[in-house]
């Protein structure tokens, strides 16, 4: 199990720490220091099912500065993944990798509370 997160953010935190009380086993990746390349990216987008926009940190300022709410309407597939594989602050976390599932934002408590 690889749990990508960031460090000083608090649904991460509380995540990690309910993983740890119950005693789950897993890997710890930042998101910031340790940035998804592209290919992650699509891969975790195709693993998980979900649409594109669910992996994008749309309350983050980065989001919301560059206008990508709009921006991301015209952009292709591709664009996105390059995007999100440029900075992990636009990327929706934390990020939980177990096996072949992908869980993502508020997924990953769904799946963490259900074991």
């Amino acid at each position: 199990m690889q749990f990508i997160g960031y460090s000083k953010c608090s649904t991460c935190k509380g995540i990690k720490a309910l993983m740890e009380e119950k005693g789950l086993t897993f890997d710890v990746r930042d998101i910031k220091e340790n940035r998804p390349s592209k290919s992650e990216i699509k891969q975790w987008h195709e693993q998980s099912g979900l649409d594109i926009s669910k992996f994008f940190n749309t309350s983050g300022q980065i989001y919301r500065q560059n206008n990508l709410k709009e921006k991301r309407l015209t952009m292709s597939l591709d664009e996105q993944y390059q995007l999100l594989s440029e900075d992990g602050m636009l990327v929706k976390r934390p990020i939980l990798l177990v096996d072949e599932s992908v869980y993502i934002g508020p997924l990953v408590k769904k799946y963490v509370e259900s074991l």
